[in-house]
């Protein structure tokens, strides 16, 4: 079970990043009056989305800290 939760971790953490570059990439090319995502998300909103997945995957992991550290405890 734990590694597939790392496995989950790791994933988000790739995903939560690309997302970031695809961000970059996409502000980028609106400043050179292009686009990528042909309108339906600009630069900021997948910027958002990015921060949202990062945040989720921090608080999993976190938990998981927690639960390690009760379990060392007693």
């Amino acid at each position: 079970m734990d590694k597939i939760l790392a496995l989950i971790y790791r994933i988000g953490f790739v995903m939560a990043f690309a997302v970031a570059a695809l961000a970059v990439a996409e502000g980028f090319a609106q400043l050179l009056g292009h686009t990528i995502m042909q309108g339906t998300y600009g630069a900021g909103r997948l910027f958002e989305l990015s921060g949202i997945l990062m945040i989720f995957v921090i608080a999993l992991l976190l938990r998981d800290i927690r639960d390690d550290a009760r379990r060392k405890r007693g």
